[in-house]
C-alpha cells in the first residue's frame, strides 16, 4: 500500500514541548548580531513566530489507537515549519545559519544519520531543533509486516533517546510510504504522530502550518534552505518549532 492523504486533526489540550538544555529559541541571548540574516543573503531578519499555541492540535490517543498522519498543522497562524530528512553533514555551515537566524527546524534521521561522528546532529540538538525518527534502516516499510516494521521504528526509538537523551514522538516513513502496519508499529513504539512533508518547489503558495520537506540534493544545504526562507519572507510567513504545536 502506498501513501495515504494525511488525515486532519482537532485542538485538544496542550502538552508544552520539552527543548534542550540551551535551546534556541525567539528572543535569546546569541553571538550572531543584529546584521546575521544579511550575512545568509536575507534583507531582513526572519520574524520572530508567535507565542506557541495553549493546546496542541494533536488529540490524545486513546489506548491501542493508531497515531494520525499529517501533512499540515491546523493553525490560523502564519507559520510554516521546515523539516530535514537528514542531509546536515553534508553542510558543516548548516548548523551555523541555524544559530545565526535562530531558526526553527526538526530532522528526522534514520539509523545512518543517528551514528557515531555525526556531529552537526547534536548541534543542532544543543540549539533547539527537534530530532525526530525516520526509522533505523530506511526501508520500503509497506508489506513488510508488523513485526519487522515494529523492529525498525522501536529500533531508532531506542538509538535516539540513547545519544539525544528523549525519544522521539514523531515518524516520517521513508518516502512518505506507510500501510496500516506502520501505523499499528509506530503507536507501540510511542510515535504520536506520522508526519509527512511538502515539497516547497511544486507550489508557489504557502499556506499558514504547511509542514515543509525541501527536496534533498547533493550539494551545500544552506544554498536552497536561504532560497526557501526567502520565499517565505516575501508571502509575509515565518518559521515556528513544529514540536511546539504538535
Amino acid at each position: 500500500m502506498g501513501r495515504k492523504a494525511a488525515q486532519k486533526v482537532r485542538s485538544h489540550p496542550h502538552r508544552a514541548a520539552a527543548r534542550a538544555p540551551g535551546a534556541a529559541g525567539p528572543g535569546r541571548d546569541d553571538r550572531a548580531g543584529p546584521a546575521a540574516h544579511r550575512r545568509w543573503g536575507l534583507a531582513e531578519p526572519l520574524d520572530p513566530p508567535p507565542a506557541p499555541p495553549s493546546r496542541p492540535v494533536l488529540p490524545r490517543r486513546a489506548p491501542g489507537a493508531v497515531p494520525p498522519v499529517i501533512e499540515r498543522v491546523p493553525t490560523r497562524d502564519k507559520v510554516v515549519f521546515l523539516t530535514f530528512d537528514g542531509g546536515v553533514e553534508r553542510d558543516p555551515r548548516f548548523p551555523q545559519l541555524v544559530r545565526d537566524l535562530r531558526l526553527p527546524v526538526s530532522v528526522f534521521l534514520d539509523g545512518s544519520a543517528a551514528g557515531p561522528g555525526r556531529g552537526p546532529y547534536g548541534t543542532l540538538r544543543a540549539l533547539g531543533a527537534g530530532v525526530q525518527n525516520r526509522t533505523l534502516t530506511h526501508p520500503y516499510l509497506p508489506g513488510l509486516g508488523y513485526v519487522r516494521q515494529h523492529a525498525e521504528i522501536c529500533g531508532q526509538q531506542r538509538r535516539l533517546a540513547g545519544r539525544f537523551g528523549r525519544a522521539p514522538r514523531l515518524l516520517r516513513p521513508p518516502s512518505g510510504d506507510y500501510d496500516a502496519s506502520t501505523l499499528r508499529a509506530a503507536g507501540a513504539c510511542g510515535i504520536d504522530a506520522i508526519v509527512l512533508g511538502r515539497d516547497p518547489s511544486r507550489t508557489d503558495r504557502l499556506r499558514p502550518g504547511d509542514i515543509i520537506l525541501p527536496p534533498r540534493g547533493t550539494g551545500p544545504l544552506t544554498t536552497p534552505t536561504t532560497r526557501l526562507l526567502h520565499h517565505i519572507q516575501q508571502q509575509g510567513f515565518t518559521v515556528a518549532r513544529l514540536e511546539d504545536y504538535v
